[in-house]
């Protein structure tokens, strides 16, 4: 792991931009990080921290998976998704909600869902949890930001907190004494592991695997940042948690490139060095 993190840390120290990672070897135990604690946007890598909410609602029998939701109109107007380009008033149960605010991190479903719920609900929900340094702000972020945001100005975590969530989830889906803390059951962890894994964002984490690779994952992002959070499988074996925040992240680096792209290939770039050490 030392050797790891060591060429994990100098691929970091190589770019022009912020990069903080969680990583776990699942099957050592062994943890580390890299600016695992500092506080910055969470873009909608919140998103699992939403669902997880979601399901202890349903759990405790305020939603449930099948019942009718119509949005809003109001809520077509951002920038991620699908159901922003749908006709208004469509109507589809819950439960297509809490999937395609993961798998496409639709903001229609987002939004709504956030409002019904509540955010000081959600909040209180990852304070419960451990997720001591995540915050939730607003339903829908603005796409107003400046670039230069204090991390205050939007929903904000931290890579350890996101990686500690998924390390309950995944300990949740074998384990109902860990599932109940998280207030939900082992069925429900299992299905929040479907969802994540049926992602259809994959130029990030999954970019660069082999094809027994799968990742249950959730992207992010803002004006200045990208992120992705996921748990690493060989097969159907879970071998890694990997949580990338690259930030303070230019359009155009000196180099020319284009910062989105070059925060993508480092984000998919550090993955594959974890899975050439932890698994292959």
């Amino acid at each position: 792991m030392d050797e790891l993190v060591q060429t994990l840390n100098q691929m970091c120290d190589e770019q022009p931009f912020h990069t903080g990672w969680y990583l776990k070897d699942l099957k050592s135990g062994q943890e580390a990080n890299r600016h695992g604690d500092l506080v910055g946007p969470s873009a909608s890598t919140r998103k699992i921290s939403i669902l997880m909410t979601a399901l202890k609602e349903i759990h405790e029998g305020r939603l449930t998976f099948e019942q009718p939701l119509t949005p809003d109109p109001k809520y077509q107007h951002n920038n991620s998704g699908c159901f922003r380009f749908f006709q208004p008033h469509f109507t589809l149960p819950l439960a297509d909600h809490l999937t395609m605010m993961i798998i496409v991190s639709d903001n229609v479903s987002t939004g709504m869902l956030v409002d019904m719920i509540g955010v000081d609900t959600i909040n209180a929900y990852c304070q419960s949890v451990g997720m001591t340094n995540t915050t939730h702000r607003q339903n829908i972020p603005s796409a107003d930001l400046a670039w230069d945001h204090a991390p205050d100005a939007t929903n904000a975590t931290t890579p350890n907190d996101v990686g500690h969530l998924l390390n309950q989830i995944l300990d949740g889906s074998t384990n109902e004494a860990a599932a109940a803390k998280l207030g939900v059951t082992t069925e429900l962890c299992q299905r929040a592991l479907t969802i994540l894994g049926q992602q259809q964002l994959n130029n990030r984490l999954p970019y660069l695997m082999p094809p027994d690779a799968k990742i249950a994952h959730k992207t992010g992002s803002g004006v200045r940042n990208f992120s992705d959070a996921g748990i690493i499988f060989k097969g159907n074996d879970p071998r890694y948690i990997l949580t990338v925040y690259v930030d303070q992240l230019k359009p155009v680096l000196p180099d020319g490139r284009a910062g989105r792209g070059a925060s993508h290939l480092h984000i998919a770039q550090l993955c594959r060095t974890c899975w050439d050490a932890l698994v292959e």
